[in-house]
């Protein structure tokens, strides 16, 4: 599709990542709220979550919208700690790093989920298949000297 491919090239930018962070956020956060979980406008071109985690520092609750790779049957997502190729890891993979237990509103629904970095061979992978799904990755990944963290969250078990 020739409008996926101008924006995986848009996005690829630099200039794109100085952007980016400060307005598709805001926007996926404004919509979702006003469609009560319906509506994340950033998922019309890549599936999308908004994960609700716990603050490493302030444990307070952190709302972030995140593009993710959905798995097996939506009983797990990979989310993706690009943060648009910009230096520092995104601060909601701090917040996983810490608190591994998050929910997300995945589709409507709020789903309790367990979060988990890769590493070694298991996170390289799933980095190749995320390069299939969305190859601005590698360019974020070229961009940074820091290795983008790659988190597989799966439905929490029920206690």
């Amino acid at each position: 599709m020739i409008g996926v491919r101008v924006i995986q090239k848009v996005s690829s930018t630099p200039g794109f990542a100085k952007v980016a962070p400060h307005v598709i956020p805001a926007l996926d956060r404004a919509v979702h709220r006003l469609t009560r979980g319906k509506v994340l406008l950033s998922a019309r071109l890549l599936p999308g979550v908004i994960l609700t985690s716990t603050g490493a520092r302030t444990g307070q609750p952190r709302r972030t919208p995140l593009a993710c790779m959905p798995e097996e049957g939506g009983a797990s997502w990979i989310l993706v700690g690009s943060n648009f190729g910009r230096t520092g890891h995104p601060a909601w993979t701090a917040n996983l790093l810490a608190h591994p237990d998050a929910t997300i509103s995945w589709k409507g629904l709020d789903i309790p989920v367990t979060a988990r970095l890769l590493e070694g061979d298991e996170r390289a992978a799933v980095w190749k298949a995320a390069l299939a799904f969305w190859p601005p990755y590698a360019a974020y990944q070229a961009r940074v000297e820091r290795e983008i963290r790659l988190f597989r969250i799966a439905r929490a078990e029920r206690r």
